[in-house]
């Protein structure tokens, strides 16, 4: 059910400009959001690396209290022309699949419904203003 125009760019539209922006969310362990925030205070070389091979870049990472519960909203810029592959070259690093990846997993208590190992929902681009 998109609606596509000016501040709204279809997906070939954000192909065609070399630049594809995703969005999720997950809910967060009010237990673990120390260790989340001290783990993004100071992201790890490997893993931003690892992003920046994937063609990712502007990521940007929110936390939001909605009633008793937090989430983390997380949005990023892709400038690669293979998605897929690109954002399975980042799960390959050792250190973000291996070690990153388990911490940082173990602070989400994912969205009702999702199975684990797919903690983050997917979000719907509605409107873009450069």
């Amino acid at each position: 059910m998109a609606a596509y125009g000016p501040t709204n760019p279809s997906p070939e539209s954000q192909v065609a400009a070399g630049v594809r922006r995703y969005a999720g969310f997950v809910e967060l362990d009010p237990a673990k959001e120390r260790l989340y925030r001290e783990l993004h205070a100071d992201v790890w070389p490997e893993v931003v690396a690892a992003c920046k091979r994937a063609n990712i870049q502007n990521y940007h990472i929110w936390i939001q209290t909605i009633g008793a519960r937090k989430f983390l909203f997380r949005s990023f810029e892709y400038t690669g022309s293979d998605p897929d592959a690109d954002f399975a070259l980042a799960g390959e690093d050792p250190t973000t699949r291996e070690k990153w990846w388990p911490l940082t997993d173990g602070c989400m208590l994912g969205v009702q419904g999702r199975p684990r190992g797919e903690e983050w929902t997917d979000a719907e681009l509605v409107m873009f203003m450069p």
